[in-house]
């Protein structure tokens, strides 16, 4: 099987390509740079250049594809009009449309808080504030079969594994800027979790017999942002500290405090489940594990 990765080089993409190429499919990835083509190549992969913000290069990249998966992250309204671009020049060719989403498209804002609240596949829910109009996106994806194409979408939780998450990483980055490793209010709230190497698996299970329209989870725990701030705060032998929205931002950044660690985004996959077949390897339940990474480590004298 022919299969096209867009946002190879990423974090998710890259496990996604190690994954399609490990099940033996020819698979080519769109790169923004040579390093990243290069690491391509090294894991068996074909590298191609392109801008995904500009659609008619995209677009053709599609012909040579059987299978699509759009693991790219790009600002709202451009990755809705490159998704929509897509799906009108794949319209009526049978192929499979696989686009990421995330479950920050049901998170809550708690500031800090726990909420009770958790979602499987197709519950309904009141859509963020800040960035659900990817639901919209999800929906276009969805119906994609009235047009010929076989649209699904999956939306991971918070992924970690490799030394690659970005919230742990933020943990540590604030311990570098403040001595303290830091969350916001009580620090109750969470995102439910999975590995990437997992994440990757609910992808190739999809690919294999996942049906057109269908919206998969991939989640397998949860522990909340104090308690991993904890975590990291022992690692490094340094204190914990609560800090308020205001400061959350200039510890990070608008977008990171928001849409990151003043929510609550709890979710559970029984449509992965029940239907592919997907069950989280064993070995890769605990993202305590992903505490004292090297690659996180790094951050405390990065830059």
């Amino acid at each position: 099987m022919r299969i096209l990765v867009l946002g190879a080089g990423g974090y998710l993409g890259s496990a996604l390509v190690k994954r399609f190429v490990s099940a033996g499919n020819s698979v080519t990835g769109l790169v923004r740079n040579d390093s990243a083509a290069a690491k391509l190549r090294l894991a068996g992969a074909q590298p191609v250049s392109g801008d995904l913000a500009d659609p008619p290069t995209s677009v053709a990249l599609l012909e040579n594809a059987d299978v699509i998966v759009f693991a790219a992250q790009l600002l709202l309204e451009p990755e809705r009009r490159t998704v929509e671009a897509m799906l009108d020049a794949l319209a009526g060719s049978g192929k499979t449309f696989v686009f990421t989403s995330g479950t920050g498209v049901l998170s809550q804002r708690t500031d800090g808080e726990w909420s009770e609240d958790t979602f499987a596949e197709d519950d309904d829910f009141v859509s963020s504030k800040y960035i659900g109009l990817r639901r919209d996106t999800e929906n276009l994806v969805r119906s994609a079969g009235e047009r010929g194409i076989r649209g699904m979408v999956v939306r991971p939780a918070m992924i970690w594994g490799h030394g690659g998450c970005p919230m742990i990483e933020a943990f540590y980055r604030s311990a570098a800027q403040t001595g303290s490793v830091c969350y916001i209010g009580r620090g109750l709230n969470l995102y439910s979790n999975v590995h990437v190497d997992d994440v990757a698996e609910v992808y190739h299970l999809a690919i294999e017999k996942g049906a057109a329209g269908a919206l998969y989870h991939a989640v397998s725990g949860e522990t909340n942002f104090r308690t991993l701030a904890e975590a990291v705060a022992r690692e490094l032998n340094v204190p914990t500290r609560s800090v308020d929205l205001a400061e959350a931002v200039t510890i990070w950044d608008k977008f990171t405090a928001l849409i990151a660690f003043s929510v609550c985004s709890r979710s559970r996959a029984p449509r992965s489940r029940t239907e592919l077949g997907w069950e989280p390897h064993p070995d890769r339940l605990d993202i305590f594990d992903e505490v004292g990474h090297p690659a996180l480590r790094q951050l405390l004298t990065a830059g």
